[in-house]
């Protein structure tokens, strides 16, 4: 009876845990329920047309080849043959996926869904096919705005505040991948503000929640059923999912959505500064505490920058009251901010703080970015013997030349150079434990280096070519 007794306990306890664990199991229905009909299909159409004077070339298909022969090798009409001219029309579709974020029809998607369309589609889960009005894109943050002349209200999504998103917290995709409409994937956030190359703008939500080609432009929510990104880009190797996806964060997307709607364009602002990022030894020869800001290798004639007194060498920490952690911040802060707005700017100068009050300039679209990055180049400090270099004096023809008053050319790289320079590069200037000497003879960057202890960490200046970068090198040699 015991036994009986112990069995039917263990039971009983089994099933209250087994129970339990299924109520903190997370359920998706009530936010498919209730979010799923605002979520609709894009479908475009892209009128192509082709030269009917093209001589049909087996086996190649290539659109580059072709091009080559569109304008290298005109074929001439042949006797009762018509002249060149537009071919018949051909039809290119893409598809993708959006949400309804107001009842009177205007719609979220990504530019690149609807990027070069002739006619844009969008499809309901009752079925009903509208036809769209593109509002406006911006490839940047790749946001586009849609709008349907509806006939009747129409569902429409909620937003929440993705700054309150935590990593970890479960969130759930709506969209259409390779077509298959109302698809719902579910998965955890893996990181925030996450950089990606030539994404400047952009503070990415990083998930692993199911994304595939016909998911982008869909909405990211949270368990409360509100967006909190849209679906934008994978990382993969064989172009379907492998584990990482990206969304474009509700704040941005909305903040994007609003300027094209009351203008038809994205009005960014711009300070004109290059800038690199701030490595662990670098704070340590710039005298700052730890790794943080962004770090200016040049500013940027009559830019917003020079006028607001910011200098080369410069760590900018904070912009507008916003710290700047690593140099990815600076871009995304500077380029959401409205031109013409005065605000606040602290930089990290020779071991103190200073502030300065900047008048942001607007980012003209044939800019690369709100504030640039150098160009990928490893320039770095040079001087014989304690760093494996030959620097000479620059004479000044050439200082008339690159426009400099001082400097020290390198002339050799040893084999067994500290310093990861280049033959014909120019030091500026080293800065140690905040100190910041501007190079002016060979004598005086040897006595800089020879009173320097061999575990010293410094940076130098270097200017190779039109680019500007801080080079740092831990550890000199015995001898100097």
């Amino acid at each position: 009876m015991r036994r009986v007794k112990a069995l039917a306990a263990l039971w009983l306890a089994a099933f209250a845990l087994a129970a339990h664990a299924q109520r903190d199991l997370p359920d998706f229905t009530r936010v498919v329920e209730e979010q799923g009909n605002a979520v609709v299909n894009i479908s475009t159409t892209q009128a192509v047309r082709r030269s009917a004077a093209l001589p049909q070339m087996p086996g190649i298909e290539d659109e580059e080849v072709l091009e080559f022969f569109r304008r290298f090798i005109p074929r001439q009409p042949g006797p009762g043959q018509p002249a060149p001219g537009p071919g018949p029309r051909s039809e290119s579709r893409s598809l993708g996926s959006g949400f309804v974020i107001s009842q009177d029809g205007y719609v979220l998607t990504n530019a690149h869904v609807v990027d070069s369309a002739d006619e844009i589609t969008v499809k309901f889960t009752d079925k009903r096919e509208l036809k769209a009005k593109l509002i406006g894109a911006d490839k940047r943050t790749d946001i586009a705005l849609l709008k349907i002349d509806a006939t009747s209200p129409l569902p429409a999504v909620r937003f929440g505040d993705p700054s309150k998103l935590k990593v970890g917290e479960w969130v759930v995709a709506i969209g259409s991948p390779f077509g298959f409409e109302n698809t719902v994937t579910a998965g955890i956030v893996s990181a925030k503000g996450r950089s990606l190359p030539q994404e400047n703008f952009v503070p990415f939500i990083q998930t692993d929640v199911a994304i595939n080609p016909g998911n982008s432009g869909g909405p990211l929510f949270n368990m409360r059923g509100e967006v909190i990104g849209i679906n934008s880009q994978i990382y993969s190797r064989t172009g379907g999912f492998m584990g990482l996806s990206f969304a474009i964060p509700a704040d941005v997307a909305l903040d994007v959505q609003k300027q094209l709607k009351e203008k038809g364009r994205v009005a960014r602002g711009r300070i004109g500064v290059v800038i690199q990022e701030v490595t662990r030894d670098l704070a340590t020869s710039f005298g700052l505490e730890r790794a943080r800001g962004a770090l200016v290798n040049s500013v940027e004639k009559e830019s917003p920058a020079q006028k607001a007194g910011v200098e080369p060498t410069d760590i900018i920490v904070s912009f507008d009251g916003k710290g700047v952690e690593s140099s990815s911040d600076l871009p995304r802060i500077v380029g959401s901010t409205r031109p013409g707005t005065s605000v606040p700017l602290e930089v990290f100068r020779k071991g103190a703080t200073k502030k300065l009050q900047i008048t942001v300039g607007e980012l003209q679209e044939d800019r690369v970015a709100a504030v640039d990055k150098p160009r990928p180049a490893k320039p770095e400090p040079a001087l014989a013997n304690r760093l494996g270099i030959v620097v000479a004096e620059l004479s000044p023809e050439q200082k008339k030349d690159l426009k400099i008053q001082n400097g020290l050319v390198v002339t050799e790289v040893k084999p067994d150079a500290r310093a990861d320079v280049r033959k014909g590069d120019v030091l500026l200037m080293l800065v140690h434990k905040g100190q910041h000497t501007e190079l002016k003879s060979v004598d005086q960057f040897n006595k800089l280096l020879a009173g320097l202890d061999k575990s010293a960490v410094i940076t130098l200046q270097v200017k190779r070519g039109e680019t500007m970068a801080f080079v740092t090198i831990s550890g000199l040699t015995d001898k100097g």
